[in-house]
């Protein structure tokens, strides 16, 4: 009896002083009957695994983190085969919600969570539409090239040029304009991080201090001095 009431306690105590996860990551994959799904981040490079299930059958998943600040990280599924499928979102203590289909597993995406993932959505279907642009505009210059017509490639070369200028301008606004989100020094360091000098030093002096001191933000200072001391 004694043992009992000693085992209880112990297991009593020890589900009082469990501490509960940082990130909650849960949803479901239309389709998907089998796999391991895996919640990953990148560092140095190299993406390091967070927490991984094996998927058995159509149902919710739920994968755990720790988390210090807001941050990237990617939802992958492998179903052992030469595929893999990858989801980024922005990540921030609590609960992010995932529903997607096997089918389509990255464009599907429907992500509920945080704020930060909210202004990285609005941010990433404007882009879409410039690299659609891009991709367009790629063609119409091989296309151009090919008819040797050297008044073509001149307007293609000129679009294509163009472009990539409203695209980056694009970036530069959209990060002045939400500086108190560590969305700002990402988008900075993914999209434009071979722009003039000038308009990433603009970006990083004006970010108010805990997003100068957030994990981009401190990454994004790190580049600028490189780019800084490569070009003196």
């Amino acid at each position: 009896m004694k043992k009992t009431f000693l085992l209880l306690v112990i297991i009593f105590t020890f589900s009082c002083t469990k501490k509960e996860p940082d990130l909650i990551v849960t949803g479901n994959i239309k389709g998907l009957k089998k796999g391991t799904l895996y919640l990953q981040k990148l560092k140095d490079t190299v993406l390091v695994t967070l927490d991984s299930l094996e998927i058995i059958g159509e149902l919710q998943f739920e994968l755990h983190s720790d988390l210090d600040e807001p941050e990237v990280l990617y939802l992958t599924l492998d179903k052992n085969s030469s595929n893999i499928h990858r989801i980024s979102f922005f990540a921030n203590k609590g609960i992010t919600e995932i529903n997607t289909t096997l089918k389509r597993f990255a464009y599907d995406a429907k992500i509920k969570g945080s704020a930060q993932q909210e202004l990285y959505k609005e941010y990433s279907g404007i882009i879409s539409k410039f690299n659609n642009q891009q991709l367009d505009l790629i063609k119409s210059r091989f296309e151009a090239q090919q008819s040797g017509n050297d008044s073509l490639i001149e307007a293609a070369n000129f679009d294509a040029d163009n472009l990539i200028k409203r695209k980056y301008l694009y970036t530069v606004n959209f990060a002045l304009n939400n500086i108190d989100s560590e969305v700002a020094p990402y988008v900075t360091l993914t999209e434009i991080y071979d722009a003039n000098i000038k308009y990433l030093d603009t970006i990083y002096n004006s970010l108010p201090k805990d997003i100068a001191n957030s994990k981009y933000g401190k990454a994004l200072n790190t580049h600028i001095k490189k780019r800084k001391e490569e070009d003196n």
